[in-house]
């Protein structure tokens, strides 16, 4: 049996958990030997116990695991156990990480640069200005850099679309197994992250997604990046628990600050006052604050770049869109000859290049 098998059934155990699995690896010194040693043995490693190392609960999990192998395997997801060299980095340095996590997509976790970005679902104007702001400034100076967030309402789904469409990886980490999206209405958002970044989840298919789940995916979207943004939250929330573990893992938390009568800067402006967040204004007060080297790239390097990575019928509507400047989507497909439905996938992935924006009226307009 394949050795990622009795990995992920390692995982699925009840009662466990990711620090008991390092002690249990730790006397056993593999996830196989736990599942093939007797449950006596078993019984005497601390923390362990008679319910997680009898014969049926190391069977039924063993029967999970086959199931999910076979998942991650037809489609087409990688793994990452933690004794592993390609586990993330940063990750592994966090006492509490996930012993496995699911990866949908291709993106370097151990990328050079990597920023975590939350904040409330209750997301206000002043809120969604600020970080599609930051993040346009921080994509002009680090090309390279990751995104992270949590492809929640507000400003995780904010955070990635940003960097979508100023051409930067992003890494959605998800409450849940690969085999659903939640909020459903993120589909389309996912589908981009998967083919410029990735989806993250310690969670596999078979796990119910509760509560409990996206407060603990918490801590991969601390653990996996350099520093952690927070851009609104009330005075409780799920980005103050981001902050909280970035600050237990020694990470750098900022925030932006709100004004004192406004609900989604209270929690901004308590990380601040408490001195868990550096107060910051833009993506340079964040370069300068990391000691990130703040040398813009030539845009055109840039845009010839991006060009190069384009497939023909992007390079015709965009040659196009660059002769008029302006155009509707159905003067587009009449001129490149190709249909409206595919003329509005095309534009999608144009926008989130940075190559085009759209306008009111359904008018596209080229920016490259």
């Amino acid at each position: 049996m394949d050795a990622l098998v009795y990995q992920i059934a390692l995982s699925l155990l009840p009662g466990i958990g990711s620090i008991r699995t390092r002690s249990i690896l730790a006397h056993v010194g593999s996830a196989e030997n736990f599942f093939t040693e007797s449950s006596k043995i078993l019984e005497k490693i601390p923390g362990v116990g008679s319910h997680p190392a009898t014969n049926s609960q190391r069977k039924k999990a063993l029967e999970a695991a086959k199931k999910e192998y076979e998942f991650v395997k037809n489609n087409h997801i990688r793994t990452a156990w933690f004794l592993d060299d390609d586990y993330p980095m940063r990750l592994k340095q966090c006492e509490d990480a996930p012993v496995i996590i699911y990866i949908r997509g291709d993106t370097n976790l151990d990328t050079k640069r990597i920023i975590s970005i939350v904040g409330t679902r209750h997301a206000t104007s002043y809120g969604i200005g600020q970080c599609k702001k930051i993040v346009e400034e921080l994509a002009a100076f680090f090309p390279d850099l990751l995104v992270i967030s949590g492809l929640a309402y507000g400003i995780d789904v904010c955070a990635h679309k940003a960097a979508l469409k100023n051409g930067l990886q992003t890494v959605a980490v998800l409450g849940h197994g690969l085999h659903m999206i939640y909020p459903a209405i993120h589909r389309q958002v996912a589908r981009e992250i998967v083919s410029r970044g990735a989806l993250v989840t310690e969670f596999a298919t078979s796990q119910i997604p509760d509560k409990g789940n996206f407060i603990a995916r918490n801590r991969i979207i601390a653990g996996l990046a350099d520093t952690t943004l927070v851009v609104e939250s009330g005075i409780k929330g799920g980005a103050l628990i981001t902050a909280d573990l970035a600050n237990s893992y020694n990470r750098d938390v900022f925030a932006l600050p709100g004004r004192t009568s406004d609900t989604w800067s209270q929690g901004c402006n308590q990380l601040i006052k408490r001195n868990q967040a550096a107060l910051i204004e833009s993506g340079k007060d964040i370069a300068y604050l990391m000691g990130w080297e703040t040398s813009p790239p030539n845009k055109n390097d840039v845009q010839k770049e991006l060009f190069a990575e384009l497939n023909e019928e992007e390079k015709k509507l965009l040659g196009i869109l660059k002769k008029h400047g302006e155009i509707s989507v159905d003067q587009l497909a009449v001129l490149a000859n190709i249909s409206v439905s595919k003329v509005s996938s095309i534009l999608l992935n144009l926008e989130f290049a940075g190559l085009i924006t759209i306008l009111p009226g359904n008018i596209y307009r080229y920016l490259a």
